[in-house]
Order: structure tokens, then C-alpha cells, then sequence
């Protein structure tokens, strides 16, 4: 690694500091519950106010009323347990959103303000890990840079839904197992050093970074299910790094080390760690009596036992439940898409849409249009074909784990698609969004070259890397004012609908 110097922190910090005052700059507006805010500001001030999520007022009532600032959004039950909302989602991510609404109430800017924290804090982790793969401060700051100018990340930072936390969560638990990869490397080559060759090698010790990775997986599956997806990968692909280790230092047995001494600490760090976070997130719904199906298994005679195990069957029935649901998920949208069509940007989802007046125009459109930025997005499809091509002829690490990230994201959707016929949108891509830039970032560092390459040609890499970040820039600079909800004649929205029949 180069060393930890000035500019280390500070370029992706001021990176950082760019994509947040876009992020919060106007954060309020619209003034209006957008898309599927409705469910989620509402679920966040029940779980501030209750630690569950509980019914509301029928119709748009509630959504008024919280437009309005007044907070009295609650249907009236005769009985507390008759309270309790039936939601599909765990409840960490509502819990985010509710940080916001119990410091600045509940409101536009306090129901959005996490995830415009949270979106901000991804761009500034995105940037010190990619330079921790490419050992390149530069590098990592265009990461850092692509992030702060996508589209999609863009309006998710500035939405309250749960897809940000999850991202969020995902990109944490990665750079934690990427920091792993080079503390354990570390300490076996320490030991290859002062240590004579044997058949299993040295134990790695608790592995901190390990475990924090555990925490952030297990903070994204407690947010979202498709957390486990990512889960699985991971905890594959981190067991694989040290079996390359093991067996790169020389040791007899390589794969009999990797199974006494990496895996059980993996799976408790990784897998089981995981599972306890998930369950914890759950203390609101444990600790009361208003969640949904709560006792829906009550105790038959005194003592903490029954109790427990009541409160455990009724848990599990209640993700019975919620399985059920995601498995279940056909109903039609007008902005839903298949798995295939979102790397495209061929339907995007509209997250706001009026048309008020005095934009000095016969017609105006008032619109928040949830899409990436298509220069990005196409020259990621460019570089994940380069990862694949560089993974098969040098077996690089850095390309297989970010591959494997990506499809991790993208590939079980497939899946849901084909067997379940599920209700999907393009939005569900932004866990792989920091993948697909950190293949952009890599091949910009294939294409500039090493330092040893003649400079002729690292200063030609240099100019059309240079020019990518520009044009990134300029593509997100023109699609702006439909990403923002800023007011526009109907005829300059028009012209940025980059897919007329999938765009509107």
C-alpha cells in the first residue's frame, strides 16, 4: 500500500464532500411522499415512536398529514395487538431513516436526510477502497467521482427506501473482507519469514476485520433479504483468499489448513454473526406487543421459558410469512423491468411526476427519474467484459472478487424472474452499481499502465481516462434537473429521455 499521507484522506473526502452537497443540496424537494416513501417514512416514525411498525390512516390521509407536519398519522385500535402492520422488510434500514426524522422531524428533509448521509459516507468508502486495490490515490478518487455523478445512486441518496442502506451495508462488509485479505497476508508472510514450512501454517488470530464484516453483512440482511445473497458470495470468496494464501506461501496442505484453521472462524464471523445481527434488528418487535403476528403463539403457562419460546414461534411464523410474500411478488407495475433491461437503462423507474406551472412554458414537468448515468453505465458493461477476459488469462483477485460481486447482485434475479415471475425494478441493481466502478476504475488502471510503462503512453491513458471523468460528468450535469426535481418545460424533459418508450 502507499503510504497513508495527506492526500490519502483528503482527495476522497473532498470526492466526498462533492456528492454530499449534491446529495443534501434541495434535499427537501419535492415536497411530496415519494414513490414507495409512503411506506417506508411512515414504517420509520412508527418504529421511532413504537419500535414496531403499526397501521396508519386509510388512503393518502396519512401521507397529508405528514405534508402538512402534523404526525398524528396512527388508525386508532381498540387493542394493541390489533396495531400491528404487516411489512416484508426487516427493520434496520427503517430504523436509518428514522434518524433522520427524530433529529429534524417528520418531514421531506428528515425522512431523506440518512439516506443522503449514507449515500455521502458510500462515496468516501468506495474511494478508499478502490485505492486500496489499485494502490493508487488516483484511482481511487475517480471511483469516489463516479459515484458522486451516478444517476441512480443520485436519487436512492436522496429517496427514503431501504436500497441505499443495503448498498451501503454491502459496500462495507466487502472493503472489510478486501482490508482482511491484507492483514492476514501480512501476518502469514511475517510467518514465512521467521517460521520454518509445514504441513498447515500458523492460526490467523480473531481476525477483527473479519468480524466487522460480519456486523456490515449482517446490518445489509437486516435490511433487506437479498443481503444472504451477498453473504453467501462473500463468505465463499474470503475462505478461497486464504486457501491462495495458504497454498502461496508453500505450505503441504493447503486446503486441509484452510478447513482447520479459515473456515469455522469464517462461518461465525460471516455466517453466524450475520444471523444474530438480523435477529437482534428485530429487539422493537421482541420487546412490545404491537408488532404484527406478535402473539400469535402465546405462552400456555408462566416462566421466561414459555415466553421465549412463544415469542421464537410466533418470529418464525411471521418470516414464514414474509417468504411467502417475496416468493408470491407478481403484480404489475408500470415502471417494473427484467434483470437483462436494467445494465441498459431501458426502463427506469419514475419516482415523481407533475406538471404545475410557471416554468415559462405552456407545459411543464416536475420530475425525480430514477436511472444512472448512462456513460457510466455503458463503459461498465465495457469493463466488466475486460474483467472477465482479465480474471481468465491472469486470475487476478481484484477482477475475480469484483465479477463475483457484481453477479451476486445481478445473476439470482434471473432466477426470480424465470421461476417466480417476481415484480422487479431497476433500482434493485444499485448493490451492484460500486461493483460496476470499481471494472471501470480497474481498466482505467490496465489502460494508463504500470508506473514502469514507457510515458508516451501513461500520459495517453492519463487524457482518455480524464475525458471519461469529464464526459461522466457532463452526462450527469444533463440529466441533473430530472434526477432533482427541478422545474423544466415539458420539451427540455422531453429531449433528456434518452429511451422514448422506456424512459416515460
Amino acid at each position: 500500500m502507499p503510504a497513508d499521507g495527506l492526500w490519502a484522506w483528503l482527495g476522497p473526502a473532498l470526492i466526498a464532500l462533492f456528492g454530499g452537497f449534491l446529495r443534501f443540496d434541495r434535499l427537501e424537494v419535492p415536497k411530496a411522499v415519494v414513490f414507495d416513501e409512503t411506506y417506508y417514512a411512515k414504517d420509520a416514525w412508527s418504529t421511532l415512536k413504537y419500535g414496531v411498525e403499526t397501521q396508519f390512516l386509510d388512503g393518502d390521509a396519512a401521507n397529508q398529514a405528514m405534508l402538512r407536519g402534523d404526525d398524528n398519522i396512527f388508525k386508532v385500535c381498540q387493542n394493541v395487538v390489533d396495531c400491528g402492520s404487516y411489512v416484508v422488510h426487516p427493520p434496520l434500514g427503517k430504523w436509518m431513516i428514522a434518524l433522520g426524522e427524530w433529529m429534524f422531524g417528520l418531514n421531506p428533509f428528515g425522512w431523506r436526510f440518512a439516506a443522503a448521509l449514507v449515500g455521502t459516507i458510500s462515496i468516501f468508502l468506495l474511494a478508499r477502497l478502490a485505492r486500496r486495490m489499485t494502490r493508487s490515490t488516483v484511482l481511487g478518487c475517480l471511483a469516489g467521482f463516479l459515484l458522486a455523478v451516478d444517476g441512480l445512486h443520485f436519487v436512492l441518496s436522496r429517496t427514503a427506501l431501504l436500497d441505499i442502506f443495503l448498498m451501503f451495508w454491502l459496500l462495507a462488509g466487502f472493503a472489510c473482507l478486501v482490508v482482511d485479505r491484507d492483514k492476514s497476508r501480512e501476518r502469514l508472510a511475517d510467518w514465512y519469514e521467521n517460521s520454518p514450512i509445514g504441513d498447515l501454517g500458523p492460526k490467523l488470530g480473531l481476525r477483527p476485520w473479519r468480524l466487522a464484516a460480519g456486523l456490515c453483512l449482517g446490518a445489509a440482511l437486516a435490511t433487506k433479504w437479498t443481503g444472504i445473497l451477498f453473504i453467501a458470495a462473500f463468505g465463499i470468496m474470503t475462505v478461497l483468499w486464504d486457501l491462495g494464501a495458504r497454498r502461496a506461501v508453500g505450505l503441504r496442505r493447503p486446503v486441509l489448513a484452510t478447513l482447520k484453521l479459515d473456515v469455522p472462524l469464517a462461518f461465525a464471523w460471516v455466517a453466524i454473526l450475520s444471523l444474530v445481527v438480523y435477529v437482534v434488528s428485530f429487539v422493537g418487535w421482541f420487546a412490545g406487543e404491537r408488532g404484527y403476528g406478535r402473539n400469535w403463539a402465546e405462552a400456555t403457562s408462566g416462566g421466561w421459558q414459555n415466553f421465549v419460546f412463544s415469542s421464537m414461534r410466533s418470529w418464525l411464523d411471521y418470516q414464514t410469512q414474509i417468504l411467502s410474500f417475496h416468493t408470491g411478488l407478481e403484480t404489475t407495475h408500470p415502471y417494473q423491468s427484467q434483470p437483462w433491461q436494467w445494465p441498459l437503462l431501458t426502463r427506469p423507474v419514475a419516482f415523481f411526476y407533475e406538471s404545475p406551472s410557471g416554468c415559462g412554458a405552456d407545459s411543464c414537468s416536475w420530475a425525480v427519474l430514477g436511472t444512472g448515468t448512462p456513460i457510466i453505465w455503458y463503459a461498465g458493461l465495457a469493463a466488466l467484459i475486460a474483467m472477465i477476459a482479465w480474471y481468465v488469462a491472469t486470475r487476478d483477485w481484484r477482477a475475480g472478487a469484483i465479477l463475483l460481486g457484481y453477479a451476486a447482485g445481478w445473476l439470482p434475479w434471473f432466477y426470480f424472474a424465470w421461476a417466480d415471475n417476481r415484480t422487479m425494478f431497476l433500482f434493485y441493481a444499485i448493490p451492484m452499481v460500486p461493483f460496476m466502478i470499481l471494472a471501470i476504475v480497474l481498466a482505467a488502471g490496465l489502460l494508463i499502465g504500470p508506473a514502469t510503462a514507457p510515458l508516451q503512453r501513461r500520459r495517453a491513458g492519463a487524457i482518455a481516462v480524464g475525458l471519461f471523468a469529464l464526459l461522466s460528468l457532463l452526462n450527469f450535469w444533463w440529466l441533473y434537473p430530472v434526477l432533482s426535481a427541478e422545474l423544466l418545460p415539458y420539451q427540455d424533459w422531453y429531449d433528456r429521455m434518452l429511451y422514448k418508450k422506456g424512459w416515460i
